[in-house]
């Protein structure tokens, strides 16, 4: 039967990649046929519960009534593109996004099409504030592991990973300081931070001067790793004391995601500017950089343009999703299935510590870390699992390596979670069995 599941998925990889080609993991295609609130139908009918939120982007689930109708309505004006000029959805969707955000700092907004985009945006943007200020404050500060996109500056941000080898070379002024993993002896020290930073500068290097932002991921995406806050906190400090904008890359924590409006809120911090993507129109593409006064209003932007930005289908997503997450009160929602998902994550690591390290993340973003057992790899063990979940129905994200993550839809019930979780532990207890043996 294993067999037969197996060669059914490579018979359909080998028909859909004759001319297309991925990277993704895991490397499986299933030919989806409809969807319909947090279940997804392949080509057969087989029903799957989506753990996953299609990477994320799907905060709505699927078919949501109000989503689609604006949609509709877009599709019969006749024109799903408008370039730069201003349309209904546009003017509704910008003014509807900065109360919703309700920052005393992030009053402006530039929309783009993808993540990755985005970031470069929010490169280009930091680097003229700094530049205007001092020729020289061009340099920019992310974190080891922290992921931003596939585009040049956004690989150059994300480090020399394997993904990046194409790059060719690294920018001198783009530097890297350590992660404070929560398995790290010390992370929690209070100079945690400044002891990252004197390992990558000198001792007399005058950030002041040199430095233009701090960019981090919410929460570092493969294992759903928040930061402890005073970290955040110290960050934050630094940033004001050098006039160094303060960035989060929000993308898989926005709108809803972590139990919160925007994970930044989790620090108690006011950052200088926000990326913003995947759940921000619902599965349909849009992202944007949303920051203060003194970044957008500087008169040295002269070249911020995307072709299919702010486009009337992308806006009348996001106005959607907006209005959906206040009506169904989906950040409450987020952070009651999200308690329910890590005390059922919390009980599966203690049944089964023999493959399993650690489950974190916050409201409905969760990770699942496996470790290495018998003559099985942490990586080998979470593909098991992984392929044991897409026989029982369940979608999960494979993040290529050693750690699962479940980020359900924010519509997800509480059946829905006990169904979907019950799928996922019986798939970690088949696996445990049979590498036991």
């Amino acid at each position: 039967m294993k067999n037969k599941i197996r060669n059914k998925f490579m018979k359909l990889e080998k028909k859909y990649l004759q001319y297309e080609t991925t990277n993704m993991s895991p490397n499986i295609k299933i030919k989806w046929k409809k969807a319909s609130h947090y279940y997804i139908y392949d080509s057969k009918n087989k029903k799957f519960i989506d753990f996953t939120s299609g990477i994320f982007a799907s905060s709505l689930g699927y078919k949501n009534k109000n989503l689609n109708n604006k949609i509709k309505k877009v599709l019969q004006n006749g024109f799903s593109h408008n370039y730069n000029f201003y349309n209904d959805y546009r003017e509704k969707y910008i003014s509807k996004l900065i109360k919703f955000i309700n920052s005393k700092k992030l009053k402006k907004c530039f929309l783009t099409s993808a993540g990755t985009e985005a970031t470069e945006t929010a490169l280009k943007l930091a680097r003229i504030y700094g530049s205007t200020i001092n020729k020289k404050k061009i340099g920019v500060i992310s974190i080891k592991g922290n992921w931003h996109g596939r585009t040049m500056g956004s690989q150059m941000l994300s480090g020399k990973n394997e993904d990046s080898r194409w790059v060719g070379y690294y920018d001198k002024f783009m530097h890297q300081i350590e992660f404070p993993y929560p398995w790290i002896d010390g992370f929690e020290k209070k100079n945690f931070f400044i002891n990252s930073l004197r390992k990558v500068y000198k001792k007399n290097y005058d950030f002041k001067t040199n430095i233009s932002m701090i960019i981090l991921e919410t929460f570092q995406g493969w294992g759903a790793i928040f930061y402890p806050k005073v970290y955040v906190k110290e960050i934050e400090k630094f940033c004001k004391k050098n006039n160094i904008i303060l960035c989060f890359d929000e993308m898989q924590s926005g709108f809803a995601r972590t139990g919160k409006k925007f994970g930044f809120q989790h620090y108690d911090v006011n950052p200088d500017m926000i990326c913003c993507g995947k759940g921000m129109g619902a599965g349909f593409s849009l992202s944007g950089v949303i920051g203060s006064n003194k970044i957008f209003q500087n008169k040295n932007i002269k070249g911020l343009s995307s072709t299919h930005s702010a486009n009337p289908i992308s806006c009348a997503a996001g106005l959607a999703t907006i209005e959906e997450i206040e009506k169904l009160n989906l950040v409450k929602n987020s952070k009651s299935q999200g308690k329910l998902l890590h005390k059922s994550l919390a009980s599966m690591k203690k049944k089964f510590n023999q493959i399993i390290s650690d489950c974190l993340g916050k409201g409905l973003i969760a990770s699942v870390i496996f470790k290495k057992y018998n003559k099985f790899s942490a990586k080998e063990i979470a593909d098991k699992v992984s392929f044991k979940c897409l026989k029982k129905g369940l979608l999960v994200c494979n993040t290529g390596r050693e750690s699962i993550k479940l980020g359900p839809p924010l519509i997800i019930d509480k059946n829905g979670m006990i169904k979907g979780f019950k799928k996922f532990h019986d798939s970690v207890k088949e696996v445990s069995d049979e590498i036991s043996k």
